[in-house]
């Protein structure tokens, strides 16, 4: 049977990127006064920029593990799992990278304000940590399936229990990555729960892809498996908590943010992946193929990568609403172009630190 393409997954990356770009725009550059949750119009935008960055760990987690599974179907596990462990590296190191403020360095500022992580370390040690499951798992789809499941309810569940926990003892560099005490944007904790889902939904993918009528038997789960996230769990824990009388239903019902933006996240799935067809565009798929690229620019851009003179300062909080609109879709031109055709792919990058690691390799 002919092999199938998920262009889905590339929708949908290309969607979460431009929202991204988008909501970190005008989060630096709207005045503060338009910044009012009674308006609808920013309330509404602020509900679906929230969507944003567990889409793109779910989906992470998603594309990462169906190209490993798919790996062991040629052999090649153990160098997916090689390049996942680079990429996550790679994706780290990037992460650092573009916050460091070289020009205070020259003039003798310095801080630890560039060790916080965000987004590229978070979703680059989940890589590592899928790799690591997998491994762990003794490389058997069923039961790293059953594994990522839990260990995503796991994390969502008890997420009350860690979410203020302050680590001073450890090293700033490690302590970050499980604590916003620094400044941290993102922590390894939820935000893996995203990937560990996303890996699941990989291993359904990957066992039913080519059943009869699995496209419309998984959209419609995604359908109805987002819509009770968003409106029912919460009172399905209450109700747990009720017959169980374990705290931490009740706690995670008091504040559940997690489940209901999976439910979004699959809303969101099962949307872009019915109207595959009509979607599957080659700009679309460019920019879901660019993500790392886009990211990196519009950061450079936005927060002054290296220098420390971004639009954040030049322009600062300042935007109109009708300012902002304009601005985020002239800004979010620009990068792409900048992506397209400036800027090498992100598999050139991997390869050349992939020769890199082998040279490195032979020597040790």
């Amino acid at each position: 049977m002919k092999n199938k393409r998920l262009y889905f997954i590339d929708i949908i990356r290309a969607f979460a990127i431009l929202m991204m770009l988008q909501g970190h725009f005008v989060d630096t550059l709207l005045a503060p006064q338009y910044r009012d949750l009674n308006s609808i119009p920013f309330s509404v935008w602020s509900y679906f920029r929230g969507i944003t960055a567990p889409t793109f760990f779910t989906i992470s987690g998603l594309i990462f593990t169906y190209l490993l599974l798919k790996a062991k179907e040629k052999g090649e596990t153990n160098l997916r799992m090689r390049k996942g462990l680079i990429r996550g590296c790679f994706l780290i190191f990037v992460g650092y990278l573009i916050r460091i403020p070289i020009l205070k360095f020259l003039i003798g500022e310095f801080s630890t304000y560039f060790l916080v992580i965000d987004v590229l370390q978070c979703i680059g040690l989940s890589l590592i940590s899928i790799v690591i499951l997998y491994y762990l798992c003794f490389k058997k789809t069923i039961i790293f399936s059953v594994v990522t499941l839990f260990l995503g309810f796991f994390i969502f569940l008890t997420e009350r229990m860690y979410f203020n926990l302050n680590f001073e003892n450890l090293p700033i560099v490690f302590s970050n990555f499980i604590s916003k005490a620094n400044g941290s944007v993102f922590t390894i904790i939820p935000w893996f729960g995203y990937v560990a889902f996303g890996a699941f939904i990989a291993t359904l993918f990957h066992g039913y892809l080519k059943k009869p009528k699995f496209k419309t038997i998984i959209i419609f789960s995604f359908f109805i498996t987002g819509f009770t996230l968003i409106f029912y769990s919460t009172p399905i824990l209450a109700s747990i908590y009720r017959l169980t009388h374990v705290k931490i239903f009740l706690e995670s019902a008091g504040y559940n943010y997690l489940f209901t933006r999976l439910g979004n996240v699959l809303i969101y799935f099962a949307f872009f992946y019915s109207l595959e067809k009509y979607l599957k565009l080659p700009l679309i798929l460019k920019i879901g193929q660019k993500t790392l690229s886009i990211y990196v620019i519009h950061f450079i851009i936005i927060y002054g990568s290296f220098t420390g003179i971004g639009l954040n300062t030049i322009i600062g909080k300042t935007l109109t609403p009708i300012q902002a609109v304009f601005g985020a879709i002239i800004f979010l031109i620009c990068v792409c172009f900048i992506s397209f055709y400036y800027v090498k792919s992100n598999a050139f990058l991997y390869a050349h630190l992939r020769r890199l690691f082998d040279k490195l390799k032979k020597i040790f």
